[in-house]
């Protein structure tokens, strides 16, 4: 009898204690708490956080709530972020730009990350061996457009080009990935290039004027930096002739002429999906395979491209400058 109250007993916390891991992975009453850590607030990592957003409400409705947090470009605010995240205990972390996903990766081993705007995870997280996929409790989307067809698209639009100046911020590594990759690619189609880097905003002008001395057009990757700043490029680059290729849309309306570009709020909802697979389906986050946006289009700033005399052949999207406020 005693025997049969002892296992009985030992039944009844096992059940208590699977409850309790189930109640943990979901959050209270079956509902997900998510912490959103976003780098800077400009319109690609806005869209890239409301195409997350929107597409886990799509799929959980009220079963999910969102923490979201700006850091104001202070990488120091990122750690910030996380850690009362990770003290909170939330289900799952949404990291926007590199510096977000750096600061969730030291803070927690165990809650899943999912990253999004980031470039290259290899180069973000220091993973010597990549695979595809970190291994870790990191997964996420990437914004990165084919640099070797970003190259192409410089000599398509400027076939006599020999000098391109690379302009990025010197504190985002994915930014240095980028120079170095396009700068072989440029040699490839026989086109100098030279790197030119600033630290912060409060640097940025100098460079730039250094820059346009010694280049016949600038190319800026996906850099956080740059696309917060893009009213000062437009206001030294214009005035002296100087066309700006850009690695994303939202920074080709704000300085560039043209962009062979991803679509921000897709790369949001592809971490959406995997999000959902993480809290859902109960898959880990470093199994997933780091995802890429699919669709890629050529696009132009017409306006710019008139006030230099250059001709876009056909194929390229129209869209409209936007003046930085």
């Amino acid at each position: 009898m005693k025997v049969k109250r002892i296992l009985s007993v030992a039944l009844a916390l096992v059940l208590v204690a699977s409850s309790a891991a189930i109640l943990s992975s979901c959050g209270e009453s079956g509902k997900y708490k998510v912490g959103i850590c976003q780098l800077v607030q400009h319109d690609a990592l806005d869209a890239a956080t409301k195409g997350f957003k929107d597409y886990l409400t799509e799929k959980l409705g009220d079963k999910v709530t969102f923490d979201e947090q700006n850091a104001a470009g202070e990488t120091a605010n990122c750690a910030t972020i996380v850690n009362q995240f990770v003290s909170s205990n939330y289900n799952l972390i949404l990291a926007n730009a590199t510096p977000a996903l750096q600061a969730a990766a030291t803070a927690t081993e165990t809650i899943p990350v999912v990253g999004t705007s980031i470039t290259d995870y290899a180069t973000a997280l220091n993973i010597k061996d990549w695979k595809g996929s970190t291994g870790t409790n990191v997964t996420g989307s990437c914004d990165l457009a084919p640099l070797d067809q970003q190259a192409a698209m410089i000599k398509e639009v400027m076939p006599n080009i020999k000098n391109v100046g690379i302009l990025y911020c010197s504190a985002e590594a994915n930014s240095k990935y980028q120079a170095n990759v396009i700068s072989e690619e440029l040699k490839k189609l026989g086109i100098n290039s030279t790197e030119y880097t600033f630290a912060d905003s409060n640097d940025l002008q100098s460079v730039l004027q250094g820059a346009i001395k010694n280049c016949e057009a600038l190319y800026v990757p996906t850099d956080n930096t740059v696309a917060s700043n893009t009213g000062i490029i437009e206001n030294v680059c214009a005035p002296a002739k100087i066309p700006v290729f850009a690695g994303e849309e939202n920074i080709c309306k704000g300085c560039g002429v043209v962009t062979l570009s991803i679509s921000y709020e897709d790369i949001g909802r592809k971490a959406g999906e995997l999000a959902y697979d993480i809290l859902v389906n109960g898959k880990k986050a470093g199994d997933l395979p780091v995802t890429f946006a699919k669709d890629l289009e050529k696009k132009v700033v017409k306006s710019r491209a008139d006030a230099l005399k250059i001709t876009v052949p056909e194929g390229y999207k129209e869209i409209s400058a936007e003046k930085a406020e």
